[in-house]
């Protein structure tokens, strides 16, 4: 799952996702498209939260139907999973609302794929119970996300035994390769990232038999309107991805 933090625009989802398709086409890596169609958690009330519900949420359909592509967004609240599931093919509950059972049961009704973040501040074996909400709703297609957990006040660590864990509930499993580098409640009231160490974060999650990445991505991340300090630069994504199959061979 690869694309950038938020839908700023139709032209810069298209070209994101065009360059992104080639690459994966290249390395024959399967590919879902991730744009927010709104960013709800934002520390400052100023913060970019997007360019409007259904101008964006129309600008993920096309991107989808352009290059026949799989799509995710974030939901926040119950009544918007109907409305994004007309949309995307993937919704996606976000790591402070994974406990929300309203949301999960609306997501799971909606039929389509739930990809649930795992809360900073949950332990992975926690997860099995926002598998369960979704599976008992009568929709077994879930996936599960690891995004580190919460260490101190402003960082994040990334615990690699809640992988295979979080695996044993019988579902896929994805390793936030962003997110999980954040650096959250900065005085600033923007949150900070060490982008420098996705590699990092990506091989380990690779070495420890992940089912798949997610990784934020842009062409000029230090201009992005959300969650610039944390993301891939968008000309590193093909380097890494051949560095990460290399480390997917060597141990499968």
């Amino acid at each position: 799952m690869a694309g950038p933090c938020a839908i700023e625009g139709e032209d810069m989802a298209l070209q994101i996702a065009e360059k992104i398709l080639t690459i994966t086409n290249k390395l024959q890596i399967p590919f879902i498209f991730k744009g927010s169609y709104r960013k709800a958690n934002r520390s400052k009330g100023s913060s970019f939260t997007g360019i409007g519900d259904e101008k964006a949420l129309k600008i993920l359909e096309k991107v989808g139907k352009e290059f026949d592509i799989p799509t995710v967004t974030d939901i926040h609240e119950s009544a918007e999973a109907a409305m994004a599931a007309a949309y995307v093919d993937v919704l996606q509950i976000p790591a402070f609302l994974c406990r929300q059972t309203d949301l999960l049961i609306a997501a799971a009704a909606t039929g389509k794929v739930v990809n649930v973040k795992k809360g900073q501040f949950l332990s992975a074996g926690s997860m099995k119970f926002a598998v369960d909400k979704i599976k008992d709703s009568g929709n077994d297609r879930v996936m599960l996300t690891d995004r580190g957990n919460t260490f101190g006040y402003q960082d994040l660590i990334v615990d690699y035994r809640g992988l295979p864990e979080m695996q044993s509930f019988g579902v896929p499993v994805i390793m936030d390769c962003t997110h999980s580098l954040q650096q959250p409640n900065q005085s600033s009231g923007v949150t900070g990232g060490k982008p420098e160490l996705i590699t990092t974060i990506a091989k380990a999650a690779i070495a420890v038999g992940a089912d798949g990445l997610f990784i934020e991505t842009h062409p000029d991340p230090a201009n992005a309107k959300s969650d610039g300090a944390n993301m891939l630069n968008l000309a590193l994504l093909e380097e890494l991805l051949i560095k990460l199959i290399r480390v997917r061979q060597a141990i499968i």
